[in-house]
């Protein structure tokens, strides 16, 4: 149920899923919005790793460093996969109205 201090408006952006888009389609661009979603993220989470010394008795020495930028990936997808920061939504919206407005 939804708060009730919290507008309808405000839980879900109005053009974030038109009907005059086919699913497949919808499906597609929700695709290609959560993967900006992810990439932005992904350049956010870095200068959080950056400083983070890899020695240690739990650190990962050079493989940790090799292999981080993977991790910071995984974060992203996985941050975007339980529900993002709503840059997805705002970037799914912009393309549909795009994609309306060149028919």
């Amino acid at each position: 149920m939804a708060d009730l201090a919290t507008p309808a408006s405000l839980l879900s952006p109005p053009s974030a899923a038109p009907t005059a888009a086919p699913s497949a389609t919808t499906a597609r661009i929700r695709k290609t919005a959560d993967d900006f979603e992810a990439a932005f993220l992904s350049q956010m989470f870095k200068p959080m790793f950056e400083g983070l010394s890899t020695d240690g008795p739990f650190g990962g020495g050079e493989a940790e460093g090799t292999w981080r930028s993977f991790m910071i990936d995984a974060m992203a997808k996985q941050t975007v996969k339980a529900g993002g920061i709503g840059l997805a939504d705002t970037v799914m919206a912009e393309m549909i109205r795009m994609q309306e407005q060149g028919r």
